[in-house]
């Protein structure tokens, strides 16, 4: 199984359709979206061509691919619109002999961990920036934002399958891997 992971599209239909393109392009099974889906936040400039509700029907017209879950610019209005659960602080998913702990960063992070193995890993959005440390034994990955990249990273997202995760920007290009 393939999965597409993006984080912090903060309403940005320039970005969600690189997003869903990039989805298709990448033939994955599943897209993991780790939060901050329609709204660009109090200490957010406005992504470009801000538009919520076109953002909210891209992702609504593949919701059976979603696998979703809450930012800290996400709130119970928003999923009123979208069609795809995504309140949900956290996701656990298995990756064989790994657990991946999926949520957005603003509850756990590399410094708030939460109950995990070692060699387990936390994968969190929230900081817009790309990131592949190990610390305590679990290793934090983070894909940076689709639409508010921050420290020099890229506009992009990331992709998991046969057991390596891979950091791409929308051109497809590889800039970053991980293997399991």
């Amino acid at each position: 199984m393939k999965w597409m992971i993006a984080s912090d599209i903060h309403g940005s239909a320039y970005y969600c359709k690189k997003v869903v393109e990039s989805f298709k392009t990448e033939k994955a099974d599943r897209l993991i979206l780790l939060g901050d889906i329609l709204y660009h936040g109090p200490r957010n400039a406005l992504p470009r061509d801000y538009d919520p509700k076109t953002v909210a029907e891209l992702l609504n017209g593949m919701k059976d691919h979603i696998l979703a879950v809450r930012g800290n610019c996400d709130s119970e209005v928003d999923q009123m619109v979208l069609e795809f659960p995504m309140m949900a602080d956290y996701a656990i998913l298995d990756a064989g002999k790994k657990l991946v702990f999926i949520t957005h960063g603003h509850l756990f992070d590399i410094e708030h961990l939460p109950p995990m193995r070692e060699g387990d890993i936390l994968l969190h959005g929230h900081t817009h920036v790309q990131r592949c440390v190990e610390a305590s034994g679990v290793v934090y990955l983070n894909p940076g934002s689709t639409s508010i990249p921050k420290e020099d990273s890229q506009n992009g997202y990331m992709t998991f399958e046969n057991g390596v995760f891979l950091w791409k920007n929308f051109d497809g290009q590889t800039f970053m891997e991980y293997k399991i």
